[in-house]
């Protein structure tokens, strides 16, 4: 098993994607809003080729076997995330970067568990070939797509991270720019012509007090790029309902429903401080500089 595996070196190949491209991550084994996202890139007009997945499609919810079926079905790329590096080579626990002793460690005991009983060896196979880092190329800008930051797979970035902490790691990478995932919320950060984007969990919602889930698109506009965090609505109760039948964590069930994470312990200051409050669709303008 390559663990460590140097995620900063340039990957084996580059897509070079026309037109609107769709990220999303963290699908957690949410099949109804897996299912929901893929008719709404139907309806938007946009391909698998143009879709990227920055891992984690198997977690807290009830329908990892299926999820991972309607990923691979739908044709899209996805990145490897922590949930596929663990499931994939049969870990013990999620590596998903929890401190020790924490609720969120604590939590992910049982939905971990249930997610490796449902698995079978074809899924795992699949998770072990996935790349950890993808890059892509859109509106002549080179973004490297990793699941947690460029330095480890299971670190979380999010927007209050010092810009200085990801303009280094972007550097890093010899890209114009990251997408990444793991943390849950959405957000994009520009700086001096570089930019660091998190499409949010589809899976889960943002801890934003509604039941609402996020992906993003890049939208090219000329030598810019058009971003856009998207919000989708799904049948979340359905998806909640499967996971009290299947006797899954009561905290990330009500989540669903709520849109309040359980357990907050890895969130900093500022994002904990956001808690409940409704966010917004946002667009940013990633203009050449």
């Amino acid at each position: 098993m390559p663990e460590n595996a140097d995620i900063s070196s340039p990957p084996d190949s580059v897509l070079a994607l026309d037109g609107p491209v769709l990220f999303f991550g963290g699908c957690y084994s949410n099949l109804e809003a897996t299912v929901a996202l893929r008719h709404e890139a139907a309806r938007l007009g946009i391909g698998p080729g143009n879709i990227v997945c920055t891992g984690d499609v198997v977690a807290y919810c009830a329908d990892p076997a299926a999820t991972v079926a309607a990923v691979r079905d739908w044709g899209v790329h996805v990145v490897m995330g922590n949930c596929e590096e663990s499931l994939g080579w049969s870990k013990e626990d999620c590596g998903c970067g929890f401190d020790e002793g924490s609720a969120c460690e604590r939590l992910s005991i049982d939905w971990y568990a249930f997610a490796n009983r449902e698995l079978g060896e074809d899924d795992r196979s699949w998770m072990r070939s996935l790349p950890r880092r993808l890059d892509v190329t859109i509106a002549g800008r080179r973004l490297a797509v990793i699941h947690g930051s460029v330095d480890s797979i299971n670190s979380f970035v999010f927007a209050s991270t010092p810009w200085e902490d990801k303009e280094r790691q972007i550097e890093q990478s010899g890209c114009h720019g990251v997408v990444g995932g793991h943390c849950g919320i959405p957000f994009s950060h520009a700086a001096d012509g570089l930019f660091w984007h998190n499409s949010g969990a589809l899976g889960m919602p943002a801890n934003d007090g509604t039941s609402r889930v996020w992906y993003s698109l890049f939208v090219p506009s000329g030598r810019d790029i058009d971003v856009r965090s998207m919000s989708l609505q799904y049948d979340a109760g359905s998806a909640a309902r499967k996971m009290r039948e299947r006797g899954l964590p009561a905290g990330y069930t009500e989540a669903l429903e709520t849109g309040l994470w359980p357990s907050c312990d890895v969130l900093p200051a500022a994002e904990l401080a956001q808690r409940g409050a409704a966010l917004p669709a946002d667009r940013l303008l990633w203009a050449v500089g």
